[in-house]
């Protein structure tokens, strides 16, 4: 299972990106973690980072490290649970030891990226761990999570990761090569396939085998991942974690492994879904600065820029925007609240400085997102 199997191919720009990283490459052979192979993966976050760029890491190795500290094996759910939360800090503590900027936790479960207000919670301050050079370090929270509300794996939870932070850009690091036509330890002339334009259901079944003991995912559930990122237009590339010239080579932009081409578009999927979806009759009037910000430079739109509250809402709801003086019925934009009604009659009108002061905390300096905004109308500008 050479990675030069695959050659080299260049991977695509990217500014942010994900990088999912197995139990496999973390366990010791004796129990416990091992930095043999994260080693080399946290310098490439470090390349990366000097680069410019920006890298989140999904992380399993938790309950491994529960597992190397009592040294005893999980024998259901909930033994499972208490492993891995006795063998957070362990996982923790590895990459902090292997980073050069400080390293932060965070769990996330089912419900934090099914409902919209904890979605936006986890992506703010994700947002902000990065902007502070931060290191965010994320597992599924194992400890609370039960079996019918799992992310699954923590292949699909960096999935889900990648289209939180608005990754350009997943990586899968594994224990093979990549993907081939066929299981390449059963089958000798198995043929690796160094790009996938799309993951059907015949690629599915070239995806044979489990996971090893020590993860919960094989290559099926990378590829179940890499479909969600390439639906909402992120390109995944799998590459083995073990070959340390294969990781040396992403940072000079290239791969040796896998690539699964994108064919969503990042922002499309959540614009149609502010388009449409009903937004009752609540929202705010802004000034006209602030509508000409928004439709002409794709602003976020900020505390000062807001004239006046119309109707109650809770932050993460829908809400409508119009130019303050403008007809009722034209709606200039529409986006997720940061704030709700309440906090924001209070900062309306002034600026992003004074939110914490007035309000005791703050969810950032814009009160809706551009990220979470779609225009809807020039109109009110004529």
């Amino acid at each position: 299972m050479d990675a030069h199997a695959f050659g080299a191919q260049p991977l695509p720009d990217w500014r942010r990106a994900v990088l999912k990283v197995g139990s496999s490459l973390l366990a010791a052979a004796d129990g416990g973690l091992s930095d043999t192979h994260a080693a080399g993966l946290a310098r490439f976050v470090s390349d990366s980072r000097r680069q410019g760029r920006e890298v989140v890491i999904v992380s399993s190795g938790a309950v491994a490290a529960g597992r190397g500290v009592l040294k005893t094996e999980a024998a259901g759910l909930t033994q499972r649970q208490a492993l891995a939360a006795l063998g957070q800090a362990p996982m923790i503590a590895l990459w902090q030891s292997l980073s050069d900027v400080p390293v932060a936790q965070v769990l996330l479960s089912h419900d934090d990226v099914r409902n919209r207000r904890r979605y936006l919670n986890a992506r703010a301050t994700l947002r902000e761990l990065l902007r502070l050079g931060v290191l965010p370090v994320i597992n599924e929270n194992d400890t609370v999570a039960v079996d019918e509300l799992k992310l699954g794996d923590n292949d699909n939870l960096a999935a889900v990761v990648a289209t939180l932070v608005d990754a350009d850009l997943l990586l899968i690091a594994t224990d093979i090569a990549g993907l081939y036509d066929d299981h390449p330890v059963r089958n000798p002339r198995a043929t690796p396939l160094p790009r996938i334009k799309a993951i059907t259901p015949t690629v599915l079944r070239m995806a044979q085998g489990d996971a090893g003991t020590l993860g919960t995912g094989g290559m099926r559930t990378k590829l179940e991942a890499a479909s969600k990122a390439a639906a909402a237009g992120i390109g995944t590339a799998l590459f083995c974690g073990r070959d340390a010239d294969t990781v040396q080579s992403l940072s000079q932009g290239i791969l040796h492994g896998s690539f699964v081409e994108p064919h969503g578009d990042r922002l499309l999927a959540r614009k149609q879904w502010l388009r449409n979806a009903p937004a009752g009759l609540h929202g705010l009037r802004v000034d006209a600065g602030a509508a000409r910000a928004l439709v002409e430079r794709g602003a976020s739109l900020l505390p000062g820029g807001v004239v006046s509250v119309e109707g109650e809402f809770g932050r993460g709801d829908l809400i409508e925007l119009r130019l303050a003086g403008a007809d009722y019925g034209q709606v200039l934009a529409r986006g997720l609240a940061q704030y709700g009604s309440g906090d924001m009659q209070r900062i309306a009108g002034r600026h992003s400085r004074d939110i914490e002061g007035i309000l005791g905390y703050r969810y950032g300096e814009v009160v809706v997102h551009r990220d979470d905004l779609v225009v809807l109308s020039q109109d009110s500008l004529a």
